[in-house]
């Protein structure tokens, strides 16, 4: 059996260079482009300054694709066994109440390292290790049911662009790598997860009212129609979203790319991939820079919340009964028992 190839790459941080090991370089992630494991962790050195601004010192999720796009992904939630002891982490708590110690980048090399183990997406908390209970961003997953596409989640952003701006909140629009799209915005760490996500329930809900043919906050698919759905839930605790300048686990490698909202009625979200993305960053520089000195807050928000009278969502499945939450029954369901 031959051995197999392995390279030592040195990689500059704010420490001095790491030693990152690279094995089976020439091992194919992405079988219809040809795209190799080495051009994954040369993409994410390429990327890593903007990406350190929007994973930095956040516990992260590692979507792990150890056998390419056409094998079987896992997450790990938990730092991996054997990891560098310049690798830091960051305590989370679950729904469930037990606890884990989950990768909290801080360096360059750390994002080299997580893709060598075939990390593909990087799925960062809304929170940082100083406090993980406490979100200091605030999300909002703009998610096309069939029928609907890129270019209608693109019109819903517009709407949801004025709510936010009225709750006194700065949003910055990504794509998501798919279909949908992704608005962050940068909030004080005061509230808890579940007034985050009540938050989020009642900008989404003003959203839905504004533009009822196009926008949706209903949580059972039954219901939801050919519109996009404000998906709240990934507002929940332990719920993540793929960071910017993540390489999503599809056929394309498409990059889930931070946009400016004058771009994001423009672009078609396919071209934004592991082969492009580098350049179009290094000729016009990353979209959200300036992203960390636009932090609001939730207080109007939660204040529609309480006015609206409308109350909880259902949360997911797998979530423990949450407080004041309503009947976890499909709609149809229940109006047969």
């Amino acid at each position: 059996m031959a051995a197999r190839t392995v390279i030592q790459l040195k990689v500059p941080g704010p420490e001095g260079e790491r030693d990152v090991r690279l094995s089976s370089p020439d091992k194919v992630y992405f079988p219809q482009l040809g795209i190799t494991k080495r051009e994954v962790v040369e993409y994410y050195l390429a990327v890593a300054e903007p990406m350190l601004r929007v994973l930095k010192d956040r516990p992260t999720n590692l979507k792990r694709f150890p056998d390419g796009v056409e094998g079987e992904p896992f997450f790990a939630k938990r730092v991996p066994k054997g990891a560098p002891s310049w690798v830091r982490t960051a305590q989370v708590t679950f729904p469930s109440g037990r606890k884990a110690d989950s990768v909290a980048p801080s360096e360059p090399a750390v994002i080299a390292w997580a893709a060598n183990l075939g990390t593909l997406d990087f799925h960062p908390w809304p929170v940082r290790a100083a406090d993980t209970d406490r979100p200091d961003e605030l999300r909002i997953d703009l998610d096309p049911q069939p029928g609907t596409d890129f270019a209608d989640a693109a019109v819903v952003a517009g709407t949801l662009k004025e709510v936010l701006a009225e709750a006194g909140l700065v949003g910055w629009p990504k794509t998501s790598g798919g279909r949908g799209i992704h608005v962050f915005c940068r909030i004080r760490p005061e509230w808890d997860f579940i007034e985050v996500r009540r938050a989020v329930i009642s900008i989404a809900r003003r959203v839905a009212a504004r533009i009822p043919e196009r926008a949706t906050v209903d949580w059972w698919k039954e219901e939801r129609g050919e519109r996009v759905f404000l998906d709240y839930n990934q507002a929940a605790r332990d719920r993540t979203i793929a960071s910017a300048w993540s390489v999503r686990g599809l056929p394309g490698a498409t990059v889930s790319m931070p946009l400016t909202w004058d771009a994001l009625t423009e672009v078609d979200p396919a071209e934004f991939t592991l082969r492009t993305v580098p350049d179009l960053l290094r000729e016009h520089g990353d979209p959200h820079a300036e992203m960390d000195a636009a932090v609001g807050g939730c207080e109007t928000a939660l204040k529609w919340y309480t006015e609206d009278g409308l109350g909880e969502l259902p949360y997911p499945p797998e979530y423990p009964k949450m407080p004041d939450e309503p009947m976890r029954v499909q709609p149809s369901r229940a109006r047969k028992a």
